[in-house]
């Protein structure tokens, strides 16, 4: 373990999650998948090795601070791009079930392979727009835990994530 990956796991323990071997593997595999895509097509402008782990893999860490993971079952991420949040989250909290909603294939075609080369289980990832996928039966009213990242204005962000809430008081937004 280098320094970066120390200083992760030191942040992350510090907020009561602890990462195997095989997960900090998975993390280093992202971050080079995510350079050498990046290189063919724009998928993040943050590139340097320790920004990618605190600005990305961090932050999309973060929602777990505030939200008990072992209660949510079912992640959609919104607009997910590169994979923020939902690769992190799928990475570090195994039990999830992670469905991305991107509506640029080339990205979807990026998240396929890197769900691959990661050996992630129970994602998938769906190429469409929000406002259309979220007609679908199975995906409105479906999930525990909806998330979005730099997608749109927070109003217009809650009519794309509300339809995929699952319906009650226990779901996430």
């Amino acid at each position: 373990m280098d320094s970066v990956q120390k200083h992760f796991t030191e942040l992350l323990g510090a907020q009561g999650i602890k990462l195997s071997e095989q997960q900090l593997g998975q993390f280093e595999d992202y971050y080079r998948e995510l350079v050498d895509w990046n290189e063919r097509m724009n998928l993040t402008g943050i590139t340097e090795r320790d920004q990618v782990y605190m600005k990305h893999f961090y932050d999309s860490l973060s929602v777990s601070f505030f939200i008990p993971m072992k209660d949510v079952g079912t992640v959609a991420d919104i607009g997910s791009g590169a994979g923020f949040p939902s690769i992190p989250l799928r990475i570090a909290f195994p039990h999830l079930r992670v469905t991305i909603i991107d509506s640029l294939n080339k990205r979807i075609q990026f998240l396929n392979h890197l769900v691959s080369v990661l050996g992630l289980s129970e994602v998938q990832c769906v190429h469409s727009r929000a406002e259309d996928a979220a007609r679908q039966k199975e995906h409105r009213d479906h999930y525990d835990l909806v998330t979005a990242r730099a997608v749109a204005r927070l109003a217009v962000l809650n009519e794309f994530c509300l339809p995929f809430t699952a319906v009650g008081e226990d779901s996430l937004l």
